[in-house]
């Protein structure tokens, strides 16, 4: 689809973050980019971990059978190949460009396994929080394959992979009444711009996983003007009440994740994979999965 980019009021860079080196599930290595220190200020969103290794030691082992509660896992794969099983029955495997979306809700217990012995593994997990009213729903997952995750062309030549939320008019795969999430994956030739609307009150950040960017207006000057942001690193979009979305122009070739979503404001009490809105939900939620209620 062809689509016009339209002007916007840009929200600015308020804080540039590098991700922490570590490992998860039985060794698979990864950059942990969006921290427990950031939940509040990012708000309904958790955790956001990039991989990406071609070296097969430190993905192969995979992510054995592990438990989740009270919140939403949305896995995005660049290269490489997944299979995703769980206790409720569901069971796919996640190939390049497509999404694998996870609301473990009451409880579920999965593993995600590399369909491959060599190669490169790339991709992003990001972690979603449900409503304290939803947190005990019935489990589910969806696979998204490429192909029916709707792209936006734009007259510049910038392509928009619309996850979920909107971009240029067009509805994105997935849609979440609570957090109303906007999950894009952006391509920028060098030089390009996008102007990307969002909606007022979302927390927003991006993540640059190529090249580099500017964010802001090109006009700005003072604490407005266009902050640059280069890959591996996250940009804590400003929440300015009078900003309408954010304006990116590419340095060079480029590719990054533009992420929003509306603020629960809710407690948040996280046990590792267990995340509630009190410590006593916690308890239960361990002593659930202990006796097999999952």
């Amino acid at each position: 689809m062809i689509s016009q980019s339209q002007s916007v009021k840009s929200r600015t860079i308020e804080r540039i973050v590098r991700g922490t080196p570590t490992s998860d599930g039985a060794g698979v290595k990864l950059t942990r980019v969006l921290t427990q220190d950031l939940q509040q200020r990012l708000d309904p969103f958790l955790m956001l971990d990039a991989f990406g290794s071609d070296k097969p030691d430190e993905y192969i082992a995979g992510f054995p059978d592990h438990p989740h509660r009270g919140f939403e896992t949305v896995t995005y794969m660049l290269e490489g190949t997944l299979r995703h099983r769980d206790n409720h029955g569901g069971e796919g495997v996640l190939a390049p460009g497509g999404v694998q979306w996870m609301t473990a809700g009451r409880g579920i217990v999965h593993s995600e396994f590399p369909e491959q012995d060599h190669g490169m593994m790339a991709g992003f997990q990001l972690w979603l929080n449900l409503p304290g009213k939803d947190k005990m729903c019935e489990p589910g997952y969806r696979d998204l394959p490429q192909g029916t995750i709707p792209v936006v062309r734009t007259a510049a030549g910038v392509t928009v992979k619309v996850i979920a939320g909107s971009s240029q008019g067009t509805a994105g795969a997935m849609t979440r009444e609570g957090t109303q999430p906007v999950y894009l994956d952006v391509h920028l030739p060098a030089g390009a711009r996008l102007d990307e609307a969002l909606p007022a009150g979302h927390n927003a950040f991006i993540y640059v996983y190529e090249g580099a960017v500017k964010v802001g207006d090109p006009a700005g000057s003072g604490n407005s003007a266009p902050r640059g942001v280069k890959k591996g690193e996250m940009g804590l979009l400003s929440t300015a009440s009078d900003a309408t979305g954010v304006m990116i122009v590419s340095d060079t070739d480029s590719k990054l994740l533009l992420i929003a979503g509306k603020p629960l404001k809710e407690p948040i009490a996280q046990y590792g994979p267990f995340v509630m809105n009190t410590h006593e939900q916690l308890v239960q939620a361990v002593q659930d999965y202990q006796a097999g209620r999952f």
